[in-house]
């Protein structure tokens, strides 16, 4: 499994120079830190975003290499969003910025 530090450069790395999301997201990986994402800047500095999803770090793997699936994450509580209608509403940039993580 990759570290915070590999994790937070694959998705830099993936995302370029813009998530293409329009809003902040952070990605509370459940004690083991953050990464936050605002427009091409992705961080592991823990700032207030848009939404917030709370993951472990591992899940988030899941993710992003398609091993999870999110809708079963969330029912499963493996995956907490701190504004579901925001989600759904970026749920088609969600989609690429899942694919471009791991």
């Amino acid at each position: 499994m990759p570290s915070l530090i590999e994790m937070t450069d694959m998705i830099r790395a993936g995302i370029g120079g813009d998530s293409g999301l329009g809003k902040s997201l952070k990605f509370d990986l459940r004690g083991e830190g953050v990464i936050h994402i605002d427009g091409g800047s992705v961080t592991n500095v823990d700032e207030p975003a848009d939404l917030v999803i709370s993951i472990s770090k591992s899940d988030l793997e899941a993710l992003g290499k398609g091993r999870l699936d999110p809708m079963t994450a969330v029912i499963k509580g493996r995956m907490r969003m701190s504004d579901m209608g925001l989600a759904m509403s970026l749920q088609p940039q969600m989609r690429a910025l899942f694919s471009k993580l791991i």
